[in-house]
């Protein structure tokens, strides 16, 4: 397992936040992003008043895929995000980046040798904290595929070649309360 922090960069467009799948509005609902908001609006407000903003921390990240290309390719991709970018070559080590690392986005490839995205994503979701979301990067785009990933306890669904403009709006649309915004023109929702 290799981890390269990422360094912040200015983005040359807007970013468009995709779809919340009906999975993730039935687990987080409503009141997630009204809480971040609420966050967000906290730390201002505490900011006007003289007061000492909550500390921020950047927005932990991990990609895992067994594919060294691929997660060459997707460190370019986010290389514009303000987060700590980990890496894991395989289910088992994602599951230990993950308790080590305590990530608060994975983007999970599922076709890993060993112990693959499905199987990783279940011993997760039993850890403490398994609740984040987990987004899967896939080849498999046939009828059912998704439907399959999906009940595996995956958040949503990319299909390989995945784009950035996807990878940055997961990101951003993943972003938890305590951490700045991941790129430059997202503010919070």
């Amino acid at each position: 397992m290799s981890e390269k922090p990422t360094r912040p960069r200015h983005l040359r467009g807007p970013i468009a936040a995709p779809a919340t799948s009906a999975r993730c509005r039935a687990k987080h609902g409503p009141a997630h992003r009204q809480n971040r908001h609420k966050s967000h609006h906290q730390a201002a407000q505490a900011q006007k008043n003289g007061a000492a903003p909550p500390a921020l921390r950047r927005m932990r990240v991990l990609a895992a895929d067994d594919n060294r290309t691929n997660r060459l390719v997707f460190g370019k991709m986010v290389q514009e995000a303000d987060i700590d970018l980990h890496y894991a070559e395989d289910g088992a080590t994602a599951i230990a980046a993950f308790q080590q690392h305590q990530p608060d986005l994975i983007f999970m490839d599922i076709s890993m040798p060993g112990i693959d995205g499905k199987e990783a994503t279940a011993q997760i979701r039993a850890l403490p904290g398994g609740t984040i979301p987990i987004i899967a990067m896939t080849a498999h785009a046939m009828q059912g595929d998704r439907e399959q990933i999906l009940a595996a306890g995956l958040d949503d669904y990319l299909t390989k070649p995945i784009r950035k403009a996807d990878v940055l709006a997961h990101t951003a649309q993943n972003q938890p309360a305590n951490t700045p915004p991941p790129l430059p023109s997202a503010t919070p929702p």
